[in-house]
């Protein structure tokens, strides 16, 4: 399995609208669906303004299982479903 950030940076602003920002700013995700790897997105942690951060999971390829039960025992060690990012 490979371990990767979801994102390069904390979530961008809603009004961003920079189409060449906006692609520096998911560098880890495309190239999994280029090679067909399974990969999960999952809540990892939050900023300090309470935005959330993502881990991504990424196996072999047609190893789905595998991900989702690394998925699963991440979230288990480290539960999440009842935080929520603030709403301003």
């Amino acid at each position: 399995m490979l371990l990767t950030p979801t994102l390069a940076s904390p979530p961008l602003p809603v009004y961003f609208a920079d189409p060449i920002g906006f692609l520096k700013w998911l560098p880890f995700t495309p190239v999994f669906n280029f090679t067909g790897q399974p990969a999960a997105s999952i809540p990892a942690g939050w900023t300090e303004d309470g935005l959330p951060v993502g881990l991504q999971i990424v196996g072999r390829p047609y190893d789905e299982a595998t991900v989702f039960r690394a998925a699963a025992a991440f979230e288990e060690a480290h539960p999440w479903v009842r935080r929520k990012p603030l709403l301003e």
